[in-house]
C-alpha cells in the first residue's frame, strides 16, 4: 500500500487515502476468508460467530451489520469475488442475512465431473456488478459490500493482483462520485488477511498468525471526508469496523457487538496500543493438528502453540528472533493476559451445537463409521497436539493439491494428496480431497474409500457427506448413499445439488 509507505502500486486507494483516516496498525482476528469476513460483518470474535472455512454456520444469534441496517430503512447489497463467500453453495452459509441482494452465483465442478469450475470472479467483474446495483438510483440509504479476490491465492503474480484491486477501486470511486453519493458516504477499505508468501514456510495463509497473514491495510472515509488525513498509530482491529459503521449511522451498537467504534478511537487517544487477538482454528479443523492463537500486546507477539513463541516486534518486526526461552516472565505474562481473555470469551459466547444428531451419529454407526466424535463447537485447546510450525510442509502441499484441483488439473492434485497422506494419514482435508479428485476421474471404489475417512474423521463435513452421497448414488448404493445426503441436506441447507441428488436417490428407491 502506496499509503503505508511502500513502493506506490495502489494510486486509487493513496487517493481515497488523502481524505480518510489512516490506520496505520490493524489486525485481522483470524488469517482466512469466511473467518474474517464474518467478524468484520459482525463485530464478534471467531469463537462467538462460529462461521468457519469449512461450511460452519454464521451462528444466527450474533447481530450482523446488514441485517441491522436494514431494519433502519437501508437497501443492502453483496457482490463477492470468490466462491469461498457464496452462502448458496454452502460456503459462507447465513453469510445473505439482511442483504437484498448476494450477489455471487458461481459453479463448482459436481462430484463426477471433470473440468475446470467457475469459482471466481475479477475484481473489475464484481465492481461492474455493483456499479449495476447502484444505477438503480436508490432512494434510500445504502448498504455496500464489494469483495475484490485478485490478491487472493492462487495468482499468477500477486504483484499484479494488488493494482487489479486498486484499479477495480478507483472505478467503484468513479462510480460512486458520478452518482454524487461520495460525499455523503463513509467508505471502509481493508483486508479480511494477508499472505505469507513464504515466510515462516507458509506459501499462502490459513495457520499461521505472524504480521503477513494478520496485519492489513485500513482506510475509514467519513461523511463529508471529516478528518481527511489523520494517521491513527495505535493497534486496532477488524473487530472495530461494524460498530464503526453504526455508529456513523447514528444506530445503536447491539451489545453482542465486541468491538469498539474507530471514531472514538481516533478521537480519545489514536495512539494508544489496545491488545489484540487473533486465531486460526484451520489446522486443527483441516488437519488435526492444534489450533493457534495469538495476542498482541505492548512491543510483543506471545502465539499460544505446543511450543510457544514470543517476538519482540519493536526490534523484529518480521518475527524470526522467539524470545520465549530467555525472556520467560514476559512470556508468563502475556500468556496469563490470554488466558483472561480466553476465560471472558467463554463467558460471552457459549458455543452451539454444530455436530450431528444422535440419529445421524447412529446411522453412520451402523453403516461401518468408527470412532466418530460429535464437533467441538469451540475451537481446540490451541496448545495441545502437533504444532503446525512442523507440519507446514504438509499444509503447503495440500493446499497447493486443492488449487490444482479447482483449476482443473486433477492428474496434477491427485499424486499431490498422496503425498500428504503418505505421512499424515489423518488428515481430512487430503482424504476429502484425494476422494473428490478420483470421483471426477470416475474411480469410485477408491473414491469412496478416501472419503469414508474424511467422513469418520469430520461426520459434521456437510461437505463431505455430500460427496460420498454422491459418489454413493453412482455405484448404485442408494440406500447408503440416502443416509449421506439427508446429513448433506441438513447440513448444508442452500446447496439446491445436495437436494437434487437426495430427490434423485429416493426416486431409485422407489420414494417418489
Amino acid at each position: 500500500m502506496g499509503f503505508l509507505g511502500a513502493k506506490s502500486a495502489t494510486p486509487n486507494l493513496d487517493g481515497l487515502s488523502k481524505e480518510s483516516i489512516i490506520f496505520e496498525r490493524a489486525y485481522a482476528q483470524a488469517p482466512l476468508t469466511v473467518v474474517s469476513h464474518a467478524t468484520i460483518l459482525s463485530g464478534t470474535y471467531p469463537q462467538v460467530h462460529h462461521a468457519s472455512e469449512l461450511g460452519s454456520f454464521l451462528a444466527p444469534g450474533v447481530p450482523c451489520v446488514p441485517e441491522v441496517l436494514h431494519k433502519h430503512g437501508y437497501r443492502s447489497g453483496a457482490f463477492v469475488g470468490s466462491i469461498l463467500l457464496d452462502p448458496r453453495n454452502g460456503f459462507a452459509p447465513g453469510f445473505e442475512r439482511g442483504f437484498d441482494l448476494y450477489d455471487a452465483g458461481f459453479q463448482p465442478v459436481q462430484p463426477g465431473e471433470s473440468g475446470p469450475s467457475f469459482i471466481r470472479r475479477s475484481g473489475a467483474q464484481v465492481v461492474a456488478r455493483a456499479l449495476t446495483w447502484l444505477n438503480r438510483k436508490p432512494q434510500s440509504p445504502f448498504f455496500l459490500w464489494v469483495h475484490l479476490n485478485d490478491a487472493h491465492a492462487p495468482y499468477a503474480s500477486y504483484d499484479r493482483g494488488i493494482p487489479a484491486v486498486d484499479a477495480a477501486m478507483g472505478k467503484l470511486i468513479s462510480g460512486l462520485r458520478s452518482h454524487k453519493l461520495y460525499d455523503d458516504s463513509i467508505i471502509v477499505v481493508t483486508s479480511d488477511h494477508g499472505e505469507s508468501l513464504g515466510a515462516h514456510g507458509e506459501d499462502t495463509h490459513g495457520i499461521f498468525l505472524y504480521e503477513e497473514t494478520i496485519r492489513v491495510p485500513l482506510l475509514v472515509k467519513l461523511p463529508q471526508q471529516q478528518m481527511a488525513g489523520k494517521r491513527v498509530k495505535g493497534r486496532v482491529r477488524l473487530l472495530d469496523i461494524a460498530p464503526t459503521f453504526l455508529e456513523t449511522a447514528g444506530i445503536p451498537v447491539p451489545s453482542q457487538m465486541q468491538g469498539q467504534s474507530l471514531l472514538r478511537i481516533t478521537r480519545s487517544n489514536p495512539d494508544a496500543d489496545q491488545a489484540v487477538y487473533s486465531r486460526s482454528d484451520f489446522s486443527h479443523e483441516a488437519f488435526g493438528w492444534s489450533g493457534l492463537e495469538s495476542w498482541r500486546a505492548g512491543k510483543y507477539l506471545y502465539i499460544r502453540a505446543p511450543k510457544p513463541e514470543l517476538y519482540d516486534l519493536s526490534t523484529d518486526p518480521n518475527a524470526t528472533r522467539d524470545l520465549s526461552l530467555s525472556s520467560k516472565a514476559t512470556l508468563e505474562t502475556l500468556a496469563a493476559q490470554l488466558n483472561s481473555f480466553d476465560s471472558r470469551l467463554d463467558n460471552a459466547g457459549k458455543p452451539g451445537d454444530t455436530g450431528l444428531t444422535s440419529s445421524e451419529m447412529q446411522k453412520l454407526a451402523s453403516l461401518g463409521y468408527v470412532g466418530l466424535q460429535k464437533a467441538n463447537a469451540g475451537a481446540a485447546t490451541a496448545a495441545l497436539g502437533t504444532d503446525p510450525k512442523e507440519t507446514i510442509s504438509i499444509a503447503n502441499r495440500v493446499l497447493s493439491a486443492w488449487l490444482a484441483l479447482e483449476a482443473g488439473h486433477v492428474d496434477g492434485a491427485i499424486p499431490m494428496f498422496r503425498q500428504a497422506l503418505a505421512g499424515q494419514a489423518n488428515t481430512y482435508l487430503a482424504q476429502y480431497g484425494l476422494g473428490v479428485a478420483l470421483a471426477q476421474q470416475q474411480h469410485l471404489a477408491e473414491a469412496t474409500e478416501h472419503l469414508h475417512k474424511a467422513v469418520e474423521l469430520r461426520p459434521e463435513s456437510g461437505w463431505a457427506q455430500y460427496q460420498m452421497g454422491v459418489t454413493l448414488m453412482k455405484t448404485g448404493d442408494f440406500k447408503t448413499a440416502a443416509v449421506h445426503l439427508e446429513i448433506a441436506s441438513r447440513r448444508l441447507p442452500t446447496l439446491a445439488a445436495a437436494h437434487s441428488a437426495l430427490a434423485q436417490v429416493y426416486e431409485k428407491m422407489g420414494r417418489k
